[in-house]
């Protein structure tokens, strides 16, 4: 997620400050991934550096003004056309979870999975109740139609790996049927010797 983008197209829309940006992620994201003021601010001088944003005025209130600048138009364009690299995947502390619970001495890796499934079924069923408030009443305003549009991605995600835990589950226990039938090693020894003929003593 890249906050500075999300704060850039807050700020095409007029100048504002660090609340105020803060205040507009969260209605637009749900509060899914909630900020804090510092976060803003720090963000903010890190845009004003870069020349992609500037203070503006002050509001009646004192509040120090932030607003995008023509590079920061550039970029945010840029932002919107360019497509989510995907070659590079962020960790999944979930996949790294289970590679390594493969084979670990006393992990149950099944019992891991079925844990992991109820806790994913559970979070989807809350998405799914969130979206369907969301639904009782036509949306109003572009920021529910954002929050919409979040949630909807959560409820996706959350499905996606409730069914991948399934495969996960699925796999193991094929593996676990075909070591069960492969005929066990024959166990060789090692071959004895023949015992040596005793020559006769030469008569004298």
């Amino acid at each position: 997620m890249s906050i500075r983008h999300g704060l850039l197209a807050l700020l095409e829309r007029g100048p504002r400050y660090g609340s105020q940006l803060r205040t507009e992620f969260e209605s637009r994201t749900g509060s899914t991934w909630p900020l804090n003021v510092g976060q803003v601010y720090t963000t903010l001088s890190r845009l004003e550096r870069d020349g992609l944003v500037a203070q503006d005025d002050e509001d009646e209130q004192g509040h120090a003004l932030y607003a995008i600048t023509d590079d920061g138009r550039t970029e945010l364009r840029s932002w919107f056309e360019t497509p989510v690299d995907r070659s590079n995947p962020p960790r999944d502390e979930l996949a790294i979870k289970l590679a390594m619970a493969v084979g670990a001495p006393g992990v149950d890796i099944r019992a891991v999975i079925q844990s992991q499934r109820h806790h994913t079924v559970k979070a989807m069923q809350d998405y799914t109740r969130l979206k369907a408030q969301a639904l009782a009443d036509v949306p109003a305003n572009r920021d529910e139609v954002a929050w919409l549009l979040v949630v909807e991605q959560l409820i996706f995600q959350a499905e996606a790996e409730a069914r991948w835990l399934d495969h996960c589950e699925s796999r193991l226990v094929r593996l676990a049927e075909a070591a069960a039938t492969e005929p066990e090693p024959e166990v060789r020894t090692a071959n004895r010797s023949p015992a040596r003929t005793a020559r006769p003593r030469a008569r004298r």
